[in-house]
């Protein structure tokens, strides 16, 4: 594989591919969070209207969607994920920067091969560090 084909093919897939996960994820995570505010700040406005119709109903309604939402972001861990693919996508980004500038420690001769050893060793940092998130929300 080439130097343009490698930046190309592997890092600038990657970087997009993290961006784009993590702005699912930052996505996925406000949603959850506006729900559940919204849900909580509705619930004493409506305590005070007992005569309310459906009143009881409601209220144990909003308490249950305040509860699932925070449960599923909880469960699938939209803010871990956020951050944790904010921040490799990031990483990704300033090694390539350091690499086409020429700046430390892309300066000398062997540049491409630190360049690619550092994009894979973050690469299968996150996938391992993935695969133990992965076991231990789902313990067999």
């Amino acid at each position: 594989m080439t130097e343009e084909e490698y930046i190309q093919e592997r890092l600038e897939d990657q970087i997009n591919w993290y961006s784009k996960k993590s702005q699912i994820n930052q996505k996925n995570f406000k949603i959850c969070r506006i729900i559940e505010i919204i849900s909580a700040a509705i619930i004493p406005f409506l305590a005070g209207f007992p005569t309310f119709p459906c009143y009881s109903l409601l209220i144990g309604g909003l308490g249950v969607l305040i509860a699932v939402t925070a449960s599923v972001s909880s469960l699938y861990k939209f803010q871990e994920h956020w951050i944790e693919y904010r921040t490799t996508c990031e990483t990704l980004k300033h090694d390539k920067y350091l690499y086409q500038t020429k700046c430390a420690p892309y300066e000398s001769e062997d540049a491409f091969y630190h360049l690619v050893r550092r994009v894979e060793s973050l690469i299968s940092k996150e996938n391992t560090q993935w695969s133990r998130n992965a076991e231990k929300s789902n313990p067999t």
